[in-house]
């Protein structure tokens, strides 16, 4: 129908379009999506750390024991988001490069509609808060493009960060499509997790007050527990004791507990340490305190997190909206490895070949969690507490793959306290929330053809703990290692990197028997195992898997390469905002020049560029009124000072950092002559900072010895960025750092 028009009002007939409703018995939807937490961690899967929002929830709901990731965060989130298997969608593995591939876009395809997308056209308001990362970052700046931010892919407000981590204490913010300053620091109480809640709070209050009966959806990527672990000191100090006895004793807790409240079968057999694990009897006192704290640090996060989560739990009771509610808390996948063998206390150091002695870090315990650390735990603590299952994130056995998911819905599961064990993915998870709402994914979305779902909802086993599992076969893989399930059976490959595909050892378990995949059946049953594997191939070729790929350092550095081109010029103007890392000049292991074009006077102080955070990164600034550059390296400072005051006037300030094979020869400028420098061994080799660059301040975490934002007084007009065609980066360790960061 339209309106019909006449020459008059009298003579016409108005038109009003029906807007959307809600679908009958739809509930709102919460999803809280944690990072990096293990399949035990939460206290209602055996854990000691205290959960008790979560436990709650539970109590009230659901707990599910075969759910299962991607084994990485960009991977889980895409599948996630469009109910499609993460390569057919063009996320094969980060968001952080584009390989050339289908499969390995590092963006979701336009073909692939996001939930968010499917549940717009039924009423449907949709929130964004915390991690994105499902938009490659060379698509983070200011020119975009945005079609692949929260807000070009159905949601309509979006407060968070786009990258794969950030500092908890100075955040790299975007509200909507434009980066802001976080609205606090450490030294004002500052923490990222407590700001997503409140501004979860603010989105929802906003909503129920224009419209309570308009139905939405408000997704909560925090950033715990991904490193940096970051969270208050008394809570860091309060978990100390609770692990003081180690990862073994830990394992062995946990496993008692899963099984005395069901998450695991009384069969269920812990497996053996994983690789390079050391028993924690045989480990010296002080890396035994050292690595307590640094697992303290860990649970205080999720500790926290728990604790904020309560607030906004709490405004949906007040807001009468918490028994229309479908409450979703989970994880992206399995602990992470990135500490390695003797966890971090600022991973960046490491990163950049500046090696962290355990007596350094032992003497640095009390930082752990504070403003200038970037701590992430031992592999034994991430054994722990992926318990009962082996390996971790980025790997496709159970510890990488096998996650916690709690569901509450008081109006819609009428179970309280139940298991479910039934076998679902997180592509499931899209097509069973449209199952629930009542709606059939569409077709077209925006003028794009979709792809179908390829999920399978699992919203039959909400109400009937015997419903089916996943009845198609669903398979892994990441950097080359695969797996496989099918009807209750998985066959598993670990890939070690750089060696060939062929000789990879597949291993066959029978999961219904097996849930902790300790009994390795392929020798037994060598026709079954055969023609998994088969079927492995199979559906890689059917979901954009292939090619196989574990060429970490090449993936980055052409990706880098690529992005940049010949471009050796970047020109940042006065009143310009924040660069994310992965759009400023890479002036790693290379040559270049600074230059800045300032007017000066005599009193004259402040940031002219910095780039980086309190844990790496460089700055240029005038202090004392003296130019000064500062390259922090994993926070050992290299600082040189002018041997000369600045002069008052038009100036142009720089510094020229000349690469001399292993050596970093640094030369101050005051309008092109030499007024100081250094001469040091170690420089920036794979990576600078996870927080970008800054024109005329330093936003966040200082760089160097100011207090941030230490903004610039004089006039600054632009500084300019030459680098030469002389980069060596060490490869292998631009992979590490790349792959830590996610």
């Amino acid at each position: 129908m339209a309106a019909k028009i006449g020459k008059t009002v009298g003579e016409s007939q108005p038109f009003w379009p029906t807007q959307p409703k809600r679908p009958k018995g739809a509930p709102n939807i919460l999803i809280v999506l944690f990072d990096d937490v293990g399949f035990s961690d939460f206290g209602c899967y055996g854990s000691p750390i205290a959960t008790p929002t979560i436990d709650a929830l539970a109590q009230r709901g659901l707990r599910y024991t075969g759910f299962h990731t991607t084994a990485m965060c960009s991977t889980t989130r895409a599948a996630l988001l469009t109910g499609r298997n993460h390569h057919s969608v063009g996320v094969g593995c980060l968001a952080n490069f584009d390989s050339g591939y289908p499969g390995y876009r590092g963006k979701i395809a336009r073909e692939a509609g996001t939930l968010a997308e499917m549940l717009r056209p039924h009423g449907y308001r949709n929130y964004m808060l915390g991690k994105w990362h499902v938009t490659p970052l060379t698509e983070s700046g200011a020119t975009g493009p945005f079609d692949g931010w929260p807000l070009g892919r159905g949601f309509d407000r979006f407060y968070g960060f786009l990258d794969a981590e950030t500092d908890q204490y100075a955040p790299e913010l975007v509200r909507d499509n434009t980066p802001v300053d976080p609205p606090g620091s450490f030294a004002t109480g500052y923490h990222l997790t407590a700001d997503l809640v409140d501004q979860a709070v603010r989105y929802l209050a906003d909503h129920v007050a224009d419209d309570p009966e308009l139905p939405w959806l408000t997704w909560v990527a925090l950033g715990a527990c991904h490193a940096p672990h970051q969270a208050p000191a008394d809570l860091i100090a309060k978990y100390d004791a609770v692990f003081a006895r180690g990862w073994d004793a830990e394992r062995d807790r946990r496993i008692a507990r899963q099984k005395q409240i069901g998450i695991v079968p009384e069969n269920t057999r812990l497996p053996p340490r994983n690789d390079i694990v050391r028993p924690w009897a045989e480990l010296p006192d002080g890396e035994k305190r050292l690595y307590t704290r640094l697992q303290a640090a860990y649970a205080a996060m999720l500790d926290h997190a728990d604790q904020h989560l309560a607030r906004l739990v709490g405004f949906l009771e007040r807001a009468g909206q918490l028994d229309d509610t479908m409450i979703i808390v989970m994880s992206d996948n399995g602990a992470s490895q990135e500490g390695g063998p003797f966890g971090m206390i600022n991973a960046m150091g490491p990163y950049n070949l500046r090696r962290e002695p355990i007596e350094e870090k032992i003497a640095r315990i009390d930082d752990i969690g504070g403003p200038d650390t970037h701590s992430n735990f031992p592999l034994g603590w991430a054994m722990a507490a992926n318990t009962p299952l082996r390996r971790y994130k980025q790997n496709t056995h159970g510890g990488g793959i096998r996650d916690p998911l709690v569901i509450s819905w008081p109006t819609g599961v009428a179970a309280c306290g139940a298991l479910r064990h039934q076998f679902c993915h997180a592509s499931d998870l899209a097509p069973t929330l449209l199952d629930i709402v009542g709606i059939a994914p569409p077709k077209v979305i925006n003028g794009v053809g979709q792809m179908p779902i390829e999920g399978t909802s699992f919203a039959p086993s909400l109400t009937n703990p015997d419903a089916p599992s996943k009845k198609t076969p669903q398979y892994f893989e990441m950097f080359g290692h695969r797996g496989l399930v099918q009807d209750g059976w998985k066959a598993v490959a670990f890939h070690p990197m750089g060696t060939a595909f062929e000789q990879d050892k597949w291993e066959l378990f029978h999961l219904d028997q097996d849930f902790s995949e300790t009994d390795d059946l392929a020798e037994k049953e060598p026709q079954r195992l055969k023609a998994m594997i088969e079927e492995w191939w199979r559906q890689a070729e059917a979901h954009q898997v292939l090619p196989l790929d574990d060429r970490f350092a090449p993936r980055f550095a052409d990706n880098a390469k690529r992005f940049h081109g010949p471009r050796k010029r970047f020109v940042f103007h006065a009143g310009m905002g924040h660069v994310p890392t992965d759009v400023a000049p890479d002036v790693r292991s290379r040559t270049y020049t600074i230059e800045a074009d300032a007017r000066v006077d005599a009193a004259t102080e402040g940031v002219l560029i910095a780039h980086g955070d309190m844990t790496c990164g460089y700055a240029l600034y005038i202090k004392d009124g003296r130019l000064t550059y500062d390259m922090n390296v994993g926070g050992q400072h290299h600082v040189a000072v002018s041997d000369r005051p600045v002069p008052p006037g038009n100036r142009r300030l720089g510094l020229r950092m000349r690469r001399n094979g292993g050596r970093n020869l640094a030369m101050l400028l005051i309008d092109g002559e030499a007024v100081g420098g250094f001469d040091e061994p170690l420089g920036f080799i794979s990576f600078i900072s996870w927080s970008g660059l800054d024109i005329g301040r330093d936003r966040g975490s200082p760089v160097s010895h100011y207090e941030a934002p230490f903004a610039f007084t004089g006039k600054l007009r632009k500084v300019t960025v030459l680098m030469d065609d002389d980069q060596a980066l060490d490869a292998e360790a631009a992979a590490e750092a790349t792959l830590a960061r996610e």
